[in-house]
């Protein structure tokens, strides 16, 4: 038994973040893989069938601590990325990612599922539960899609493309995290920076003092600062040397020691190998083979579809920003890194609002009370804030509990700011799953984590608008796994609910941003304490659609290009890749970054997320998340508020708590009542 080591603790134990060190990754993951081999070799020797408690449950409760520790592992390497932790996690990947593929090809674990499945075989069969029959069946598509079925020199190809892959998914990570962090541009005159909130001015000296240069500002491509200077920045040098930086991430044309074109290349052609070992006609084909969506050609229609509908508003929308920063500014064309200044310019012209006007009423912690009373109001659940061991002084914790009953549902950690060392965007992950056996019985513990500017000068950070709907967006994910009631494992929301369906919650959450009496109760000024205006709230309202088009029109051209890439065996090199994403542009988007632009160089969703030919989710989803949200709208309480308990009720029993113990469409259906309609979606975007 290995003892003291931080990552090696019961099942119901918290981990000690502030314990882990570099040197306890190692050893706790190959104690812990050598503990799972030898269970599973005693379980499967075992004659056929076992029961589903003497196989399922025993395997899943042996499997657990294996996966807890990795996912902290993986947590601790994406938000404090120190030199030796990341070695220590590159050198262990390896080890997990080989036990993984070779517990996926182990065909005596399969035959094993296979008995259960087997109404001949196992006479309890007939018995089980739809949950557990989902089960079954989705271990089997599991393991035949893990190559269970390959033989020879078929299945030492898969393994070592398995493994290759994700040595090259976290190279481009490292690469992207390493080219952000290393890019920084000094300012000695004040003057350059003008236009940019107070706040942001503040955290630049700060970074500046922090990198031993006190009488100057550090400006960074970090997306706090970058956003700003983007939007605020009246020095057209200054926009553009940022975008430059921002645009060339991980590049040829930015610090070409963290270039990732050779990685990319690398991704597709053994995804595509990958897909034809295991006798798809493409990687699309393969990634589908799991989806809501039932083929390429299905995806490629709907988003064409979008696309033809959106172009139109996004041509609106630049062509009226052009003749605003003519006629206003006597701008007479426009650089990528002028859009967004100049939208803000618009922006604040038509609607008398800016960002920077309601910033202020958006401290975090007035947030933060208002997001936990939300959350119980529309729910039933309370959020208490516990102290619980942290990576990091900044965090913050929760205990989840039912307000009615005061059974405890899970934890959950919030990560709010951007560091060094920290990846870049928003995301929740899960530590620990909800799992009840005869044996154990433990609930979620999740990762909730995004980058907001930090606090500066003691002074609480202020969020913006699209900050909030950011927070919104990740809790939706948060509470999709920490209300499960889901006990069998395998059928937990981020097991087992299909790709394109899982952003349903998350998106679905984003829309109470956009109600008035939500918004007040996330607001209270930093100096003032009052609520936000009325007429702010107005202003805000009407800008929501402000640029809807070109916004919808961009996340087809992510979607668009992600599909093309893995649609038919392609050879591609980067000039194909960049070729391609061109052909996508000219085909949706209105505004055209310049041809040294290196986007997919630092396209993390797909190239080192689970995203590859599933960017189309976000777009799919919506169509599920504004038809969910709109049985809030259809039943607003007596005063206008969508906050309806009743409603809230529903949704968290018939899609938070089932988790994916049931397919997409079906848990849809039980809450709408009917399959899902565009309407909502067209509606709140602008789009009819």
């Amino acid at each position: 038994m290995l003892t003291n080591n931080p990552l090696v603790v019961g099942i119901n134990e918290f981990i000690d973040y502030s314990a882990v060190k570099a040197e306890h990754i190692e050893p706790a993951i190959k104690f812990l893989i050598d503990e799972n081999k030898k269970f599973v070799d005693e379980l499967v020797a075992a004659p056929t069938p076992l029961t589903w408690e003497t196989f399922v449950h025993r395997l899943n409760e042996n499997s657990a601590q294996l996966g807890r520790a990795w996912q902290v592992v993986g947590h601790l390497n994406s938000v404090v990325n120190t030199p030796e932790l990341r070695e220590a996690f590159t050198k262990t990947l390896p080890l997990i990612v080989e036990h993984s593929t070779l517990m996926g090809l182990n065909k005596d674990l399969y035959k094993h599922y296979k008995a259960l499945a087997d109404q001949d075989l196992n006479p309890e069969y007939a018995s089980y539960s739809k949950e557990q029959k989902r089960i079954l069946y989705l271990a089997l598509q599991a393991f035949k899609l893990s190559g269970v079925e390959l033989e020879g020199e078929q299945k030492q190809k898969f393994i070592e493309i398995s493994d290759k892959l994700a040595q090259l998914s976290q190279k481009f990570s490292e690469n992207c995290l390493d080219s952000v962090d290393k890019w920084s541009y000094y300012v000695s005159d004040i003057n350059e920076l003008k236009g940019l909130p107070e706040d942001v001015i503040a955290l630049c000296k700060e970074l500046a003092v922090a990198g031993g240069r006190p009488n100057e500002w550090k400006l960074v491509v970090q997306i706090p600062v970058y956003v700003p200077v983007m939007q605020y920045a009246e020095s057209e040098d200054l926009r553009e040397k940022l975008y430059r930086g921002f645009s060339t991430i991980a590049s040829e044309n930015g610090k070409p020691e963290f270039d990732n074109s050779s990685n990319i290349e690398q991704i597709l052609h053994l995804k595509n190998e990958l897909a034809k070992v295991l006798g798809f006609k493409d990687y699309a084909d393969l990634q589908l083979e799991t989806r809501m969506a039932n083929d390429s050609h299905e995806v490629m229609n709907y988003l064409d579809d979008l696309a033809k509908r959106s172009k139109p508003f996004a041509q609106r929308d630049l062509d009226e920003l052009k003749s605003f920063a003519k006629a206003e500014f006597n701008k007479e064309s426009l650089n990528p890194w002028d859009i967004a200044y100049y939208s803000e310019k618009l922006r604040k012209s038509k609607y008398s609002y800016s960002d920077a006007e309601l910033k202020p009423y958006l401290p975090v912690d007035s947030v933060f009370s208002g997001w936990k009373k939300i959350i119980s109001e529309l729910f039933g659940v309370t959020l208490k804030d516990i102290q619980l061991p942290k990576w990091n002084k900044d965090i913050v914790s929760f205990e989840v509990t039912d307000t009615k009953s005061g059974e405890l549902l899970g934890h959950l950690y919030v990560d709010l700011y951007a560091r060094n060392g920290k990846q870049s965007g928003a995301w929740v992950n899960i530590e620990r799953n909800r799992m009840k056996t005869e044996n154990v019985f433990s609930t979620p513990i999740v990762y909730l984590t995004c980058n907001f500017i930090p606090p500066v000068d003691g002074k609480p950070s202020q969020l913006t608008h699209d900050d909030v709907i950011t927070l919104f967006h990740e809790s939706g994910h948060a509470l999709h796994a920490l209300l499960t009631k889901v006990d069998e494992v395998d059928a937990s929301a981020f097991s087992a609910v299909e790709w394109d369906a899982i952003e349903l919650p998350s998106q679905m959450m984003e829309n109470f941003v956009w109600e008035e009496d939500v918004m007040n109760l996330l607001s209270s000024h930093i100096a003032t304490k009052e609520k936000l205006p009325p007429e702010l709230f107005e202003k805000i309202y009407k800008a929501k659609n402000f640029q809807s088009g070109m916004f919808n029109v961009r996340q087809l051209e992510f979607a668009l290009f992600d599909m093309t890439l893995h649609i038919g065996m392609k050879d591609l090199k980067i000039a194909d890749v960049m070729r391609i994403l061109k052909e996508v542009r000219e085909k949706v988007a209105v505004v055209i970054p310049p041809d040294w632009a290196r986007f997919p160089h630092n396209f993390s969703h797909i190239f080192a997320g689970g995203y590859a030919a599933g960017y189309y989710s976000y777009k799919w989803a919506e169509v599920l998340s504004s038809d969910a949200y709109s049985l809030f709208e259809e039943n607003r309480l007596a005063d206008g508020s969508t906050l309806n308990p009743e409603i809230g009720l529903r949704y968290r029993e018939r899609i938070l708590e089932v988790g994916g113990s049931k397919p997409a469409e079906e848990f849809f259906r039980d809450f709408r009542g009917r399959d899902p309609q565009p309407d909502a979606m067209l509606r709140h975007q602008g789009l009819i």
